[in-house]
């Protein structure tokens, strides 16, 4: 990785007539604004399909890919639907914020007039796709072919005890009767990943990488847990033992009970870490640089007895430290990771950090809410990290501003220097000009958008990941400016 920059903006929160971004003309728009603006990465949060709260962090399987994100009018082109079937639907009328439930109403029925249309046609490549993709594929198919049976409720909540845990005998059984619904959760995949791969061969022809979002732990919720439970710590009646969260803090006094399984590392351990060099394998498919959410958890990580409503209670407990990071770094010597290592650090994960060699993460954000030097400001940064005005989870920058003590603003505008030139500017320019080897910011930074335009309250369960850029809001003067900055702090790719 050379000096460089990039943009953070969710497949999710493009422009589109239906509702929420896809794979279609707005992100191939989006490649060539960061070609002109000389941006080197596009950063993303998780591409896997969401489930209750809308969450990318929680996800029916950390293999597959968000059927909302297929884009309808490349379906049109290719004779797979009809123009008048796409708009009959409704898919929202705010075209600043998805409206999931909207969504959720029409995606599959007209998906499903899609793999009429299409799998008989495409049948060979279809087959292709299933044989290359075999190790997670047939299972993520049956388990929402059974979601759909059950009423699309969690396996734990499937009333045939046999398919809930997973036994053969059962498992052929709904293979056999869930044959054409698998069939069309099988098409959906194949469509997806169909216009990714189309997708992502543009944005690399333009000398852009792709930076990907891997959540440490997976859904309780998930075709990973239900179909391979070993590798999780759970009960006899597949219940789980411990899940996973973050002790309270400065932020939150209950700490973040995430509900997510906790791993049976010692088991993976016997297998060879088979499964997380599977899941990284897949994760190569998609991204070119993957940043692994809460790295921390890779050294110690907090596990809280199932069944308690907060956090408070819980026990740190130790992860497979280098045995597993040594190994996925020899298995993928050509990916590159982003190590996510925000929040209080004991010395042995400082350890982990540095003897992996991945680049940790600074937020611009925290850096000013105290006139006293701290890890965030740039003066203290070592060049081997990646700068962030901020993440997914905090304020936009004039957001940020609004919310922020007084001083603390004031604080940051003498810091960084900020004079006439808007607020949020000077945020990306002292971004841009430290030392970190790489700079990113948020979309809405490039925008100026405050109160309204976050993406994600950390702890909050509802109205999370519905911003949406506007379409024509990525000018060609903002890409002007922003290539002007770049070229100007050594960051321009040449």
């Amino acid at each position: 990785m050379n000096r460089s920059s990039g943009i953070l903006l969710p497949i999710s929160s493009l422009p589109s007539p239906y509702g929420i971004g896809t794979f279609g003309a707005a992100a191939y728009a989006f490649a060539d604004f960061l070609h002109e603006a000389g941006q080197k990465y596009w950063q993303l949060l998780p591409l896997g399909p969401t489930s209750y709260g809308d969450s990318p962090y929680q996800s029916f399987s950390t293999f597959a890919g968000n059927p909302y994100f297929v884009d309808l009018d490349l379906l049109i082109e290719d004779g797979l639907l009809l123009a008048e079937e796409v708009e009959a639907c409704d898919w929202g009328e705010d075209p600043r914020h998805v409206d999931y439930g909207k969504i959720y109403e029409s995606r599959f029925a007209i998906l499903a007039k899609a793999k009429a249309r299409g799998y008989a046609r495409d049948y060979e490549d279809v087959q292709a796709f299933c044989q290359e993709n075999e190790q997670w594929l047939d299972n993520y198919a049956l388990y929402m072919a059974c979601k759909k049976h059950f009423g699309m409720k969690a396996w734990s909540e499937w009333e045939d005890k046999d398919i809930r845990m997973h036994r053969p005998e059962a498992v052929e059984k709904y293979r056999r009767d869930l044959q054409e619904d698998m069939e069309l959760f099988i098409y959906i995949q194949y469509l997806f990943f169909k216009q990714w791969n189309a997708l992502r061969a543009y944005i690399n022809d333009l000398g852009i990488e792709i930076i990907g979002d891997l959540p440490i732990y997976v859904s309780m919720d998930s075709a990973d847990v239900w179909a391979e439970p070993e590798y999780f710590v759970l009960n006899e009646e597949r219940i789980p033992l411990e899940v996973a969260g973050v002790p309270p803090d400065y932020f939150s006094e209950d700490g973040q009970l995430w509900g997510n399984p906790i791993y049976d590392w010692e088991a993976m351990a016997k297998d060879g870490y088979g499964w997380w060099i599977r899941r990284i394998e897949g994760a190569g498919k998609l991204y070119d640089v993957i940043r692994i959410d809460h790295f921390r958890g890779f050294d110690t990580y907090w596990a809280v007895p199932y069944g308690e409503k907060t956090a408070k209670i819980g026990q740190w407990k130790h992860g497979p430290g280098m045995d597993l990071v040594g190994l996925l770094k020899k298995t993928f010597p050509k990916l590159e990771f982003i190590a996510e290592d925000l929040g209080e650090q004991s010395p042995s994960v400082r350890q982990l950090l540095a003897d992996s060699g991945f680049p940790g993460m600074k937020i611009l954000e925290f850096a000013f809410d105290s006139d006293e030097p701290s890890d965030y400001q740039p003066h203290t940064y070592p060049r081997h990290c990646i700068c962030y005005t901020g993440t997914h989870d905090n304020s936009p920058v004039m957001l940020w501003k609004a919310e922020a003590k007084p001083k603390d603003a004031a604080y940051a505008a003498e810091y960084l220097g900020i004079g006439d030139e808007p607020y949020y500017w000077g945020f990306i320019r002292g971004g841009m000009r430290s030392v970190a080897l790489l700079f990113v910011a948020q979309m809405q930074d490039y925008l100026g958008l405050g109160k309204g335009h976050r993406m994600n309250v950390p702890g909050t369960a509802s109205g999370n990941w519905t911003w949406r850029m506007l379409s024509g809001e990525a000018t060609t003067e903002i890409a002007e400016k922003l290539y002007r900055m770049t070229k100007i702090y050594g960051r321009l790719q040449k």
